[in-house]
């Protein structure tokens, strides 16, 4: 009989609770290409980008919305990575993709990047078209992208700054 105390049912129980977070943080299963930014509304601090014209440079794909908390905390270190290594080659597109309705307006977007001192393209996604290419679930989630325009790490949620910073400057060399 199996009790509650059982070293047999925490085993079981740390087993489903580390799968259940491992795919939050984690190098991407294998290789795939880098979806295009597709169904991009407006884009903001930039001329429109494509994953096809930044071959060759590494690039971080930060899925975010204004009125998130989660990614209001992320935000600070995704500018700081920014300002860090955009002349060694890192390009940071911040992906917005609204949660709620007044999420939608390109006003309140600007406003946000102001409050937030973003400086890196932003991409306004209201139609989830480029969240969808990426197969995207959560808010925030940041996505890496080596030189040769293949997906290699993604993280959702808050956290992993270490790791996330780690594989950054081993992508950049």
């Amino acid at each position: 009989m199996t009790t509650l105390h059982s070293p047999s049912r925490r085993r079981a129980l740390i087993a489903l609770s580390l799968v259940a977070v491992a795919p939050l943080s984690h190098a991407a299963a294998g290789p795939r290409a880098a979806p295009e930014f597709v169904g991009i509304d407006t884009w903001l601090n930039s001329a429109p980008l494509s994953m096809a014209a930044l071959r060759g440079q590494v690039v971080m794909v930060d899925f975010w919305t204004y009125g998130c908390i989660n990614c209001v905390h992320v935000l600070p270190h995704v500018v700081q990575w920014h300002e860090k290594y955009k002349d060694r080659g890192l390009v940071v597109t911040g992906v917005h993709t609204p949660e709620f309705a007044h999420e939608r307006d390109t006003s309140n977007v600007r406003k946000a990047i102001q409050r937030h001192g973003i400086r890196y393209a932003v991409a306004q996604d209201n139609k989830f078209a480029t969240w969808n290419a990426y197969r995207n679930r959560y808010w925030p989630t940041v996505y890496l992208v080596d030189r040769s325009g293949e997906l290699v790490f993604s993280h959702a949620g808050e956290g992993a700054y270490d790791e996330i910073e780690r594989t950054i400057q081993q992508l950049l060399g």
